[in-house]
């Protein structure tokens, strides 16, 4: 039996350089990556030109404009990509059948919560990146009756820019650092977010599955920035002093949320995933982050 195709859009990010990592040798389905300059998803006739001729099964879409505070100024290309883009894709799976699996932030909520939030409560973007995201999920919803969005918090991987790369870079030139401790949240392991989607992928393909929506998903725990920078200091030896200290004192163009927490009972009562403690996944990633530098 032919084995099923699934694209992978934004192959280069920190979500799809782990997927493809973590699908080599995969059997049961012939999974297509594509970076940015190999699939334009904002233009309609590349898109469609990859559905004709790969026929998905899925699409999973790894593209996204993720410069939070550049976002700002640079609307026109964050609402383009992270807006736009995604009401495409979701029309042509709906055409062509397809299972559309993207991903959304918990910058969809304005932080003010005092309790994890589930998807079911109000969305109130604080920023325009995040006010970009929740439009693509309204596209992709409206667009596509097979959508699944998973909104993710605070996402990190040995590939890429991100926090723990920053810290330690930083680690490794000062010997001190200043890092919010207002800002709460979960981090997660990017790894473990392409882990979770291959474990779904399976149900979410059979034509009888029905509940389809956003779900919620990232690493168990809830933490600070400077509690997560604290804990990557010890985790890797490094000997610099981390200063804990408020959002004012650290301004940003773009607004962040200081509340980043999800209920995550959806995506677990559904398909099962169980998400792994904070702390164990980011070891594994500095483990790897040093194997990698090794070889």
């Amino acid at each position: 039996m032919e084995k099923a195709n699934i694209i992978v859009s934004g192959k280069n990010g920190q979500l799809g350089f782990e997927f493809s990592r973590l699908v080599q040798g995969e059997s049961d389905y012939n999974f297509l990556f594509f970076s940015r300059e190999e699939l334009d998803i904002s233009s309609q006739p590349a898109l469609e030109q990859v559905f004709h001729q790969y026929r998905p099964a899925a699409f999973i879409n790894c593209g996204a404009y993720t410069q939070v505070d550049k976002a700002e100024t640079d609307r026109e290309t964050a609402f383009k990509i992270n807006a736009e883009a995604v009401g495409l894709i979701a029309n042509l799976c709906r055409i062509h059948d397809t299972v559309f699996i993207h991903f959304s932030t918990d910058y969809v909520f304005d932080g003010m919560g005092v309790r994890p939030y589930k998807t079911s409560d109000k969305t109130a973007p604080v920023n325009y990146y995040g006010y970009t995201k929740w439009m693509g999920e309204e596209l992709a919803l409206k667009n596509n009756d097979r959508t699944i969005i998973i909104r993710t918090s605070w996402v990190y991987s040995t590939h890429g820019k991100n926090f723990v790369k920053t810290m330690l870079k930083l680690m490794s030139e000062r010997s001190e650092i200043r890092v919010v401790n207002d800002q709460i949240g979960s981090p997660t392991y990017a790894a473990d977010l392409a882990e979770a989607v291959l474990q779904i992928l399976p149900t979410v393909l059979r034509p009888q599955f029905q509940r389809y929506g956003v779900f919620h998903f990232s690493n168990e725990g809830v933490i600070s920035w400077f509690q997560f920078a604290e804990k990557i200091k010890a985790v890797a030896g490094k000997s610099s002093t981390i200063h804990p200290i408020d959002t004012a004192g650290f301004p940003t163009p773009a607004k962040r949320p200081p509340y980043s927490v999800f209920d995550l009972s959806d995506i677990e009562k559904v398909f099962g995933i169980q998400p792994k403690p904070w702390d164990e996944s980011l070891i594994r990633c500095l483990q790897k982050l040093k194997n990698d530098s090794a070889n």
